[in-house]
């Protein structure tokens, strides 16, 4: 058996990431403190191991007790707007935990490959589409930490000879994402506010763009990858090709819960308006395992799965850093 580590294993897309190892036949432990995850989310046959990214010697006994041949790094707090005002929790989370994981990977000396999954937000703004080989520009926290992972993993294999891979997904959604978290995916909130009889809310005026993925065009590509040696020391933007408003989406959503479209619109936030990316590289690498799922088709599938588990209540981020320009919305949560 190959012994593999995934983090943030009880969140939504590393849990889709266990399944598809455990089903290749990979032993998997599965780490994470679930502090956005759920435990009932990993996959039985996984080994599942309750902690932090940030407890270096909780990693290094793993590391030394496993001889990990593959690290899968998907543990972070992926609020992209919440990071301006959560700045230190997202740099130690989300940059000082994954070198926890970089550092113990090169000194176990067993890695064969690590596989990060980053963000778009490494773009930026005005770099429509996003493309593998233009210079990274990240506009918030969230960005720069992941940039700053990436830009860690070119050089730990300058210097010790680590191979890697990065996948900078962008907007997926899909079965078991949380959605009682109120600062990220909004295809989630959505969904838990028609659940709860509320308005549906869009910061501004619901005209920007994103091309929302769905988890099973993800998941089995970032799985996969590590059995494709000539992917190794790349980059791969991935998701869905279609951009579309968060307007037609709250549109697409509340058509499939068969209820009126009844929305607040608030103040805009400062965000990215428009994000999507090519995926021509990962169509070269990859393209025979890619499904090319429909938001109508992805949608109805998380509607299932959201019906059957039923709204979550969502929370206020109980240490926020930094209260200046935090959007009204946010401030007023409980």
């Amino acid at each position: 058996m190959i012994n593999v580590l995934v983090t943030g294993a009880a969140g939504f897309i590393g849990s889709h990431v266990c399944d598809h190892l455990v089903n290749a036949g990979y032993n998997v432990i599965a780490l994470d403190d679930l502090s956005g995850g759920f435990e009932d989310n990993v996959n039985a046959k996984a080994k599942f191991v309750k902690g932090s990214i940030n407890d270096v010697d909780l990693i290094n006994s793993l590391f030394e007790q496993y001889k990990f041949s593959y690290v899968f790094h998907l543990a972070a707090y992926a609020a992209e707007g919440l990071s301006h005002f959560i700045r230190r929790f997202n740099y130690n989370n989300n940059l000082i935990g994954s070198i926890n994981l970089i550092n113990a990977s090169i000194n176990t000396g067993t890695v064969k490959c690590f596989v990060f999954t980053s963000s778009i937000a490494v773009y930026g703004k005005n770099q429509l589409p996003m493309q593998e080989d233009m210079t990274p520009l990240p506009e918030d926290p969230y960005g720069i930490s992941k940039l700053s992972v990436e830009l860690d993993l070119q050089s730990a294999h300058e210097m010790f000879g680590m191979d890697f891979i990065v996948f900078r997904p962008h907007n997926v959604y899909g079965e078991r994402q949380n959605i009682g978290d109120p600062y990220r995916n909004v295809v989630g909130i959505f969904m838990n506010q028609i659940m709860q009889g509320k308005r549906l809310t869009i910061f501004g005026d619901g005209m920007q763009t994103r091309a929302f993925s769905h988890i099973d065009d993800v998941a089995p590509i970032i799985a996969k990858s590590i059995e494709m040696p000539e992917a190794y020391n790349e980059v791969f933007n991935i998701g869905a090709d279609t951009p579309y408003t968060v307007k037609e989406l709250a549109t697409i959503v509340c058509d499939a819960f068969d209820v009126q479209e009844n929305i607040d619109y608030l103040e805009a936030r400062n965000e990215v308006v428009h994000a999507y990316s090519n995926h021509d590289k990962v169509h070269k690498y990859f393209g025979s395992i890619i499904k090319n799922i429909s938001l109508k088709q992805g949608i109805d599938k998380m509607v299932t799965d959201a019906k059957a588990k039923g709204p979550r209540r969502g929370e206020k981020f109980k240490n926020i850093e930094v209260e200046k320009n935090m959007p009204p919305a946010w401030r007023k949560l409980v």
